[in-house]
């Protein structure tokens, strides 16, 4: 079992099994500025409802949030231009290698909440789920998992009026920590098909397999509507086929972090607007916006872990269970 894997498995037991609490915010004095966040699009929704629960406790706080995708972080924070680079993936090792040459030292990144980045189909398709070498398919033009070449809804065994149509193809565009990660992981870093729709955010692509009976894409579950399904995944034609459920997190083959990168540097204290962001984020109400918005909250321990990365720690004081 790898590192992600163990994290994964941690947040979930420490949020369904143990029912861990997590500390309610609490205001303090003297906290103003602007938050300019710049990155993934997958937490566009979620930066901003942090953003609107934070201006509840500080209504002078101004919240600037863009979200053109992961990509877009890492140069943002370099360039000084956010204090917050929200990624779907962990920054690349180049870009960490800029970022240390300009500071003298790494990016720091706090897994905020967990995503299962899904598959989605048209709601009146039939198909009950795929291998991930049936993904690589469909989506690769490559083909590194072995599979052979998948054209039609007929190549996945869809019978009738199905078997002759198309598959067409939604995904995001190179500057999407989305796209990056579903290369990496789904396709075994393998090269996209030529035509595969580019799309400029998450919802474009749900919206694309809503209203296209036979499109396929994949972009973050909180993203989910009721026009589209998020089919069940297997590893192998051995494994099962594992729906994108709170529950199944553990076992679901695309299940990864959502991270905020920042600027600390290891020999000073954060300033007290980033200190009190970062501290509402890893609250009660600050995981409940993140099951708000439809992706899994973390456990007290990783939280803690997080804070403890950028000198803070989880306090103790009033507690709520995460809900």
């Amino acid at each position: 079992m790898n590192l992600r894997t163990l994290l994964i498995v941690g947040a979930l037991t420490g949020l369904v099994s143990a029912q861990q609490a997590l500390p309610e915010y609490k205001a303090t004095e003297g906290i103003s500025g602007t938050i300019k966040s710049v990155g993934s699009d997958t937490m566009n929704n979620l930066m901003t409802l942090w953003g609107e629960g934070f201006r509840r406790f500080y209504p002078n706080v101004s919240i600037e949030i863009e979200g053109k995708g992961s990509g877009t972080a890492p140069p943002a924070l370099i360039q000084g231009v956010s204090n917050f680079g929200p990624m779907s993936r962990k920054m690349k090792k180049k870009e960490m290698d800029v970022f240390e040459k300009r500071f003298g030292y790494k990016p720091t990144p706090l897994p905020t909440s967990i995503d299962m980045l899904a598959v989605y189909v048209n709601k009146d398709n039939p198909i009950q789920g795929m291998t991930l070498a049936e993904v690589d398919a469909v989506f690769s033009k490559t083909r590194k998992r072995g599979h052979g070449p998948v054209r039609t809804w007929g190549d996945l065994a869809l019978p009738g009026r199905w078997a002759a149509q198309p598959i067409s193809l939604y995904g995001r565009n190179n500057a999407s920590g989305t796209y990056g990660y579903f290369k990496k992981i789904a396709l075994g870093k393998g090269d996209y098909k030529d035509e595969v729709k580019a799309q400029p955010g998450s919802s474009a692509v749900v919206q694309g397999v809503a209203t296209d009976k036979f499109g396929i894409g994949y972009s973050g579950i909180g993203y989910k509507t009721a026009d589209v399904r998020a089919i069940p995944l297997a590893r192998d034609r051995k494994s099962p086929m594992i729906p994108p459920t709170t529950e199944n997190v553990s076992r679901y083959p695309l299940a990864r972090f959502l991270y905020l990168y920042v600027n600390k540097n290891p020999k000073e204290d954060l300033d007290p607007l980033r200190r009190e962001f970062i501290r509402y984020v890893f609250s009660r109400q600050g995981q409940e916006a993140v099951t708000k918005d439809g992706y899994i909250p973390v456990s007290r321990k990783i939280a803690a872990k997080a804070l403890a990365s950028v000198g803070l720690a989880l306090e103790a004081g009033e507690t709520s269970s995460l809900r």
